[in-house]
């Protein structure tokens, strides 16, 4: 990872925590000093898997990739949540760019995929802390990570350019429903 790459991620991961860490800025300080670090944690991981699920899948197909953040998106996503009181982000940091050849509709599908699986697998990691350790700390943390994880695999997933969802339904509108879209609603409406 090149320290442009690198940059455009810690950026992206901070803004997007200031953003959906808002509603508890909202409420005060000492709200905000609780939820931020938790926030940092859970989108971090969250963000940065999806990112990386992305980038790992475009190399293994021989292809250059690198995020990059769009730094519109950052801003809008933070001027929003400070406008709505943290009631609605627009998560939009970036995206993972792909050069060197041209992937077809299958290989466009598999590196668009794994982001949101990533999202999925990484929320169920938390979906199992949330219910292993209730009512404490480690619980609710488990229950923020599975929130941010899940909604991200979800928003994700919508099939409107440029999203992951778009690109996976062009490749296979199967895929998208069965591996993808149920379980991450499924999961959704548990928590």
């Amino acid at each position: 990872m090149d320290s442009t790459e690198l940059t455009h991620l810690l950026i992206s991961w901070f803004t997007l925590s200031l953003a959906f860490s808002m509603n508890a800025a909202w409420i005060g300080l000492p709200q905000f000093m609780i939820s931020f670090p938790i926030v940092l944690l859970t989108l971090g991981t969250g963000f940065i898997f999806h990112e990386l699920a992305h980038r790992y899948v475009a190399r293994k197909l021989g292809c250059w990739a690198a995020f990059r953040a769009w730094f519109w998106g950052l801003a809008v996503a933070l001027g929003l949540a400070i406008l709505t009181g943290g009631r609605f982000v627009f998560a939009a940091p970036g995206a993972v760019y792909i050069g060197g050849r041209v992937l077809s509709t299958r290989e466009n599908g598999y590196v668009s995929i794994a982001g949101p699986l990533m999202n999925i697998i990484v929320g169920i990691g938390f979906l199992v802390l949330m219910l292993s350790y209730p009512n404490s700390i480690i619980g609710y943390i488990g229950t923020m990570g599975a929130y941010i994880n899940l909604f991200l695999a979800a928003f994700n997933l919508i099939p409107i350019p440029p999203l992951d969802g778009y690109k996976v339904m062009q490749w296979s509108v199967p895929v998208w429903l069965v591996a993808m879209a149920i379980p991450a609603m499924i999961l959704l409406e548990i928590l």
